[in-house]
Parts: structure tokens; sequence; C-alpha cells
């Protein structure tokens, strides 16, 4: 298993009332509730976390991006990227870059985020993972102003536009697109990795046609179980494979990657006497905080995506109960895992081996959690769990072709990734 170390952005100092006095964490009125040394502390602070993981050995550093929100105050994570990239490369740490997020349903500069995330590619010297998220309906549709109609075809086709600019032989071309006209393309510079191209995931909440897709097209899929991976996990995962094998693709668990939140210390007592006020935090004040109307808006998920959630609004978990859920009740749903590194090894490896789960993103610091707090958290993870995870799928013989050759993948130089617009 290749387990990342995942990091957002948070505003850690929000008021003990947050949440009665204000609607959500995507629309409250920035100088009502921050300072700005917390604000500049905060970049600081995730920069030494993330680079605290490198050197503890994590497989890779992924980082999201969010606009206008305080639970994640990174727009866009290649910034924070580059300079891990130069920083990992300069003490020669052996780990991926993972900008886990680039909203190509948001973007009106897809040309702009190949150019960046090839530039990622050379600067870790073929390091880089890509992420490739449709995008959130309060950042794509509210803040940017996409038509929810349109969110989906943009994504497909700016993801046409990076894949076909990252790999074009030959001098430039043109691309007359529906939502970007481009006269020549002609991107410098190019990954480093041309086999064909960087590795590519896609993040979902469960929408088959989008398992499909990434399927299809053999990119990797990303799951986030902040919804609960007891509640959610059996119906999400079971339909991926099942998807898979209709498909006639084979049960390779590097498929898959899955976000959890997860904290450990000593004992299961002492964890929860460390941590519950911090995901009570994170859960209450921030992802928990956003009303689901803004989550998803009419006409932005296709027909099968509207047909799964009616057939099973499970999908969303506890979602409408986060913004009031205590500790326990996170942990009954599986939002958190907790405990001493026995309970949790434990249960993310049942997990992954249920779900046939290759690739882990550990949330390690969430909401209110102190910075030296985190690394305490990160220190003991992957010195008393991480070890056990990464374990788990080398007797079977799969190979991981969805992770750079430098970092021990096995990239399908001939798949079936460039099979859509541009064949």
């Amino acid at each position: 298993m290749k387990v990342t170390y995942f990091q957002q952005v948070p505003y850690r100092h929000l008021a003990e009332d947050f949440e009665q006095r204000f609607e959500s964490v995507i629309t409250t009125p920035y100088h009502e509730v921050t300072e700005p040394q917390h604000v500049a502390a905060a970049f600081r602070e995730a920069m030494d976390e993330l680079m605290h993981a490198a050197r503890a050995g994590f497989d890779g550093l992924a980082v999201t991006e969010h606009g206008q929100s305080s639970y994640d105050m990174a727009p866009n994570p290649d910034i924070i990227e580059a300079a891990l990239a130069y920083a990992t490369e300069a003490e020669n740490i052996e780990t991926a870059i993972y900008p886990v997020g680039r909203s190509l349903g948001k973007s009106r500069e897809p040309l702009r985020a190949a150019e960046e995330l090839a530039m990622l590619d050379c600067m870790s010297n073929g390091r880089l993972v890509t992420g490739f998220p449709v995008g959130l309906a309060y950042d794509a549709n509210l803040n940017n102003g996409v038509p929810p109609a349109q969110t989906r075809q943009r994504f497909d086709e700016n993801l046409e536009l990076v894949l076909k600019a990252w790999t074009h032989q030959g001098g430039a071309f043109p691309w007359n697109g529906r939502f970007g006209q481009y006269p020549g393309v002609n991107l410098w510079p190019r990954p480093l990795q041309q086999a064909p191209h960087p590795p590519v995931w896609i993040t979902g909440i469960g929408n088959p046609r989008t398992m499909q897709m990434t399927l299809e097209r053999e990119f990797g899929f990303n799951y986030f179980g902040w919804f609960g991976l007891k509640v959610t996990g059996r119906r999400i995962f079971d339909r991926f494979w099942e998807i898979a094998d209709r498909l006639g693709k084979d049960a390779n668990p590097y498929r898959l990657g899955f976000m959890q939140t997860v904290c450990v210390a000593d004992t299961d007592a002492k964890a929860e006497a460390l941590y519950a006020k911090h995901a009570e935090y994170f859960f209450r004040k921030g992802i928990g905080s956003i009303p689901m109307e803004r989550l998803a808006l009419p006409g932005g998920i296709d027909i099968r995506g509207v047909e799964a959630i009616m057939r099973d609004p499970g999908d969303f978990g506890i979602y409408s109960k986060m913004r009031t859920a205590t500790f326990a009740e996170l942990v009954d749903a599986g939002s958190v895992i907790c405990g001493s590194p026995d309970t949790v090894a434990e249960q993310l490896l049942a997990y992954a081996r249920e779900y046939r789960i290759g690739n882990l993103h550990a949330m390690l610091q969430f909401g209110s959690m102190p910075h030296e707090l985190a690394k305490d958290n990160i220190d003991l993870f992957a010195s008393a769990v991480m070890p056990r995870l990464q374990e788990l799928w080398t007797e079977e013989g799969y190979r991981h072709h969805w992770w750079p050759e430098r970092l021990g993948g096995t990239p399908l130089a001939d798949s079936a990734r460039l099979t859509g617009a541009l064949a």
C-alpha cells in the first residue's frame, strides 16, 4: 500500500460559537473572524507539517484545492507543492508530489494548469502524481460563476486539453473547444514522465459515470471518507469494483485511493482526550458546516449520478448530522479512526482488505489541532502504523500503474488513457 500524508490549510481559531453565529465556513465574512497572524501561521505550519511527514517516510505529500473557505485556505495546491518539490529534491527525499486537486470543472485556464503541473514534474525530477476532481458546486458554480450544467462539460474538455498538451508529438497544435480556444498549444516544459504522462487520479463522491470513466481511461479513483467509512464504504467501493468487473478490468487494489481522518496516541483513551475537540471543530465548523444545497446544485450531476443518489441517499452518510456531531458519533460512523497504534492499524488494515484499497491518504492534521500535536500524530503514525500498512498487497503480485516510475511504479505506456477525444 502507498501511504500519503494528506494536508489542508485550515484556519484553526474560529470562535467557539462559530456554527451558531454564521451560516457556513464558505460564506463567512473574512474580517469578522480572522486575525492576520493566525492566517500567516497556518501556511507556515502546514508547510512544516508536510516536510515533517516527508522526512518521516510517507510515500507522497497530498495537498487539496479549495477556494474561498476557512477549512482549507489553499486555492492552488501547486504553489505549496512547488516549494515541496524543491525542498524534497534538495534533501534527496523520495516522496511523490501530489496535488490531489486541480478542479478542472471550474477552470477557465486549463492550459495554465497543464503548464504548472508539467513544471512540478520537472522540479521534482519525475515525482509528480496529478489529481483532477470535477469541482464542488459552491466553488465551481457559486464562487466562480460556472453554470452547473457546464461543470462536467468543462471538466471533460479541460482534461482532454491537459492530456494532449502533455503528450502531443510535433509542433504547436490548435485547440478549438467549446470553452477554450488556443491558436497554438506548444507546452514548455513538458512533464519528465512520458509513459505517456504523469499518473492521473480522479476524485469523486461515488457517481457511477465518474467511476466508469476512470476505469475506462485507466486513471486512479480517489474517494474521501468524511461522510463515514462505516456508513458509505460498502456501497461506494462495491459500486466501483462492480463497474470494474463489468468492464473486464482486474481487481488491482492500486486502482483505488482513500482519504481517512486519523489520530493516534499511546492508548485509545489518550487519543480521545487529545484529539476529540479538534475533530469536532473540523466537522462542525469546517466541512460539515457547508449546506447540502451548496455542495450539489441542480444540473451539476449527470443523470446516472442523480439516479444513484435517488436510489441510495446513504452515499452522503452522516453529512446532514456533522454540524452537531459528537466525537463518539464521528468515530461510530468511521469519519474518524482514532486510538492506539494497534487500534488504528487493525481498523485501517481491515477496511483496506475488505474494500481492496491500495492507496491511503492519511489526514493527520485537521480542524483546530495545534502544530506540535499534529507533528506528534505524524510521528506515531509513521513509526507504529504506516510500516504495517505499507506491507499490504506486497504478496499479491499486483503492479502499481498509477505511481511514478522513479518511485517504484510501472506506468502503462500503451494504455487506454488517450482513447478519449485524443484518439
